[in-house]
C-alpha cells in the first residue's frame, strides 16, 4: 500500500467512479471515501448546497456545534486523540473567520485537520460581496497548505491532495475553500476520486539516512551523562512502542515536552518529568549538564530552551525530525536526522543492539546517581494539610478516581501545568492540550471530538472559570449529541497564569486578571440540561469526582474552588537558562536565581 492510501483515502470503499454527482455531491462522497466518521460545522448561506449533500447520506455523520471555533477545536481533539484527519465545515466570510482561531492552533501543534469553508460565487470574488473574506490570504500563515477550487471538475482531487498533505509528513491543517457555484446541484460531472496522490513539489522523507544515525549511534555509545528529549512528533509519529523500546534498552533518562507527554510512560523510573518553564528541576538540571541529548520529534521551543545562550551548553545534539525546516531552525544541532521518527528509532535500536555493548557502565551510574539527587529537591510539593483546596489535591484526585484512565483535555493556564506535573499518563494521546497557541477555549469543544471517537471512554476537560467561558456554548452541543464528557473546573477566580506573573514580575498589580462576576456555574450547567456540582473542602472532593465519573451517560460539571494563591512551581522566567530555576517558596534555601 502507498503511503498515500495509507494516509488517506479508504481502499475498502466500493468504487464510484464514472458516477455523475454535483460538486456538493462529491464534497460529502469524498469525506466518506476517505473513511470520515464526524464532520464539526456550521452551516451558512455559502455551504448550503454541501448541507443539503448531507441530509440526503448517511455515511458521514454531522456534529452541529454552536460556534464555528468549537468546529475546529471539536476536529483537533478527535485528531489528536485517535490519529485521525479532523474535519470541518464552515460558511465563507465569519464562519471562515472564526474558525481561523482553530486552524492556528492545530497548526502550531501539527494536528492533521481538513477544513472546508465556503465561498462567495466565483463570479464575485474580489467584489467585496456578502459574507466575502479571502480566505485563503487569511489562513495562509497558519495552515501547511490552502486550496481555492474554482472549478468542479478540481474539486475531487483537491479534498484527495488535502487529505494526503494534512496527514503526511509533518501533519497539519490544509485549508479548501470551495465557491458556491462550484457546488451548483445542476451541475453534475463524473466522480473520480483519485486513491493515490503524487505532487512532484512535496514528498516527505520517510526513512532516515543511515551514515546519520551511524554517527548519532556513534555519539550515544560515548555518553557519559545522555538525555533522551522528547516531543509531539513522537506522538504523531506513531513511535511510542519505538521511543520506549529504546530508552528501555539504553538505560538513559527521558524527559518530555509538554506536548509529548505519555509517549513514553510518565510512572517509569527512567522519566525524570517533564522539562521547561514549568519542568521539574530533574528534567531541566538534567538538561543543563546532558553531554548527548537525543532530541526525538522536539522543536526546541522557547518554553522548553529558555535562554538559547544557556541551552545544553555542554551538549553534542542529535535530532531527528520528520520536518527539515525544524533542524536547527531555533538550535544548531550536531547530528541532524530526517525522517519518520517511528522508522529512524527502529534503525537507530537496531544499529545500537548490534554494535559492541558499552565497556564502561559506571559514568551512566554516576550520572544517574546526580538525578536521583536533582530528585531529592522534591520540586513539587505543596501544602498538603491546606484548609483550601489545592489544585495540585485536585488533580492527583482525578488521577485516583480514573484510576489514571482517561482522556484528559484541557484549556490554558495554571491549570493546564498542574495537570501536565500531576496526572501521570503512561499511554500517548491521552493527554490532549493546545501547547504551541496556548488557546483558552479549546478543552470543551476538544473533549467532544474525544468523546464521539470514544464513545465508551472516560474523557475529562481541565479548565479554569476563564478559560470555559469562551467556548461555554458548547455545553448545548453536548447535550445534543449526549456527550458524557465531565468538565473539571479549577475555580480561583483570577486568569490564574496572568495572576501568577504579576505576582512574580509586575509587583503584584493585578491589573484585569481578577474575573469578576462570575456565574453559578453549577446552575448555568444544569440550565444546559446538565448535572452540576460544587465543591469547595479538600475532604469531600474524592466522593464528589467519584459521584460525577459513576454517571455513566451524563456530563457533569465540577465546580471545584481551590486555592486563589497558588502558583505553578518550578517556574524559569523568561530569559533564563535551566539551571536558574524558581523553586517553590519552601524550597527557597535550594533555589538558583
Amino acid at each position: 500500500m502507498s503511503e498515500a492510501q495509507s494516509v488517506g483515502a479508504d481502499p475498502e470503499r466500493p468504487e464510484r467512479s464514472g458516477v455523475e454527482l454535483s460538486g456538493a455531491e462529491i464534497v460529502i462522497q469524498a469525506l466518506a471515501d476517505e473513511g470520515v466518521e464526524f464532520v464539526f460545522g456550521y452551516p451558512g448561506g455559502a455551504v448550503l448546497h454541501i448541507y443539503d449533500a448531507l441530509f440526503r447520506q448517511e455515511s458521514v455523520k454531522h456534529i452541529l456545534v454552536r460556534h464555528e471555533q468549537g468546529a475546529s477545536h471539536a476536529a483537533d481533539g478527535y485528531a489528536r486523540a485517535t490519529g485521525k484527519c479532523g474535519v470541518c465545515l464552515v460558511t465563507s466570510g465569519p464562519g471562515a473567520t472564526n474558525a481561523v482561531t482553530g486552524i492556528a492552533t492545530a497548526y502550531m501543534d501539527s494536528i492533521p485537520m481538513v477544513i472546508l469553508t465556503g465561498q462567495v460565487p466565483t463570479p464575485v470574488i474580489g467584489s467585496d460581496a456578502f459574507q466575502e473574506v479571502d480566505t485563503v490570504g487569511i489562513t495562509r500563515p497558519c495552515v501547511k497548505h490552502n486550496f481555492l477550487v474554482k472549478d468542479v471538475r478540481d474539486l475531487a482531487v483537491t479534498i484527495r491532495k488535502a487529505f494526503y498533505i494534512a496527514m503526511s509528513g509533518r501533519p497539519g491543517p490544509v485549508v479548501v475553500d470551495i465557491p458556491k457555484d462550484v457546488t451548483d446541484p445542476n451541475i453534475k460531472i463524473p466522480y473520480d476520486y483519485p486513491r493515490d496522490v503524487k505532487m512532484r513539489s512535496y514528498n516527505p522523507v520517510l526513512k532516515g539516512h543511515p551514515g546519520q544515525i551511524r554517527k548519532a549511534v556513534d555519539l550515544i555509545l560515548q555518553a557519559k551523562r545522555p538525555v533522551f528529549y522528547t516531543g509531539g512528533g513522537v506522538v504523531l509519529g506513531e513511535a511510542s512502542a519505538q521511543l520506549t523500546d529504546f530508552v528501555r534498552t539504553t538505560g538513559f533518562p527521558v524527559t518530555s515536552t509538554l506536548m509529548g507527554l505519555g509517549a513514553y510512560p510518565m510512572t517509569d523510573p527512567q522519566f525524570i518529568g517533564m522539562l521547561g518553564m514549568h519542568g521539574t528541576y530533574e528534567a531541566n538540571m538534567a538538561m543543563h549538564e546532558t553531554d548527548v541529548l537525543i532530541a526525538i520529534g522536539a522543536r526546541f521551543d522557547d518554553r522548553v530552551t529558555g535562554k538559547i545562550e544557556h541551552f545544553c551548553p555542554h551538549a553534542k545534539i542529535i535530532h531527528v525530525d520528520v520536518d527539515p525546516s525544524s533542524i536547527s531552525k531555533n538550535v544548531k544541532v550536531h547530528v541532524p536526522i530526517v525522517g519518520q521518527v517511528a522508522n529512524v528509532l527502529a534503525d537507530m535500536l537496531k544499529l545500537y543492539r548490534e554494535l559492541a555493548p558499552r565497556s564502561d557502565e559506571q559514568p551512566v551510574a554516576a550520572w544517574w546517581t546526580k538525578i536521583a539527587e536533582w530528585r531529592g529537591v522534591d520540586c513539587l510539593q505543596y501544602d498538603r494539610n491546606s484548609a483550601a483546596i489545592k489544585p495540585q489535591f485536585a488533580v492527583e484526585t482525578l488521577y485516583k478516581v480514573t484510576d489514571g484512565d482517561l482522556y484528559l483535555t484541557s484549556d490554558v493556564g495554571q491549570h493546564q501545568m498542574f495537570a501536565a506535573q500531576f496526572y501521570p499518563f503512561d499511554k500517548p494521546r491521552r493527554w490532549i492540550n493546545s501547547g504551541g497557541l496556548g488557546t483558552m477555549g479549546f478543552g470543551l469543544p476538544a473533549a467532544m471530538g474525544v468523546q464521539l471517537a470514544f464513545p465508551d471512554a472516560q474523557v475529562a476537560c481541565i479548565s479554569g472559570e476563564a478559560s470555559i467561558l469562551m467556548c461555554i456554548q458548547e455545553l448545548a452541543t453536548c447535550l445534543q449529541y449526549g456527550l458524557p464528557v465531565k468538565v473539571i473546573l479549577l475555580n480561583n477566580g483570577y486568569m490564574g497564569m496572568v495572576r501568577q506573573w504579576q505576582e512574580f514580575f509586575y509587583e503584584s498589580r493585578y491589573s484585569n486578571s481578577y474575573v469578576d462576576a462570575l456565574p453559578d456555574f453549577v446552575k448555568l450547567a444544569e440550565s444546559f440540561g446538565h448535572v452540576g456540582m460544587r465543591v469547595d473542602r479538600p475532604a469531600d472532593l474524592e466522593a464528589a469526582m467519584t459521584e460525577a465519573f459513576a454517571m455513566k451517560n451524563r456530563l457533569v460539571f465540577m465546580d471545584v474552588i481551590v486555592d486563589p494563591t497558588e502558583n505553578v512551581y518550578p517556574m524559569i522566567a523568561a530569559g533564563k537558562g535551566h539551571h536558574e530555576m524558581h523553586l517553590a517558596p519552601s524550597l527557597s534555601d535550594r533555589e538558583l536565581a
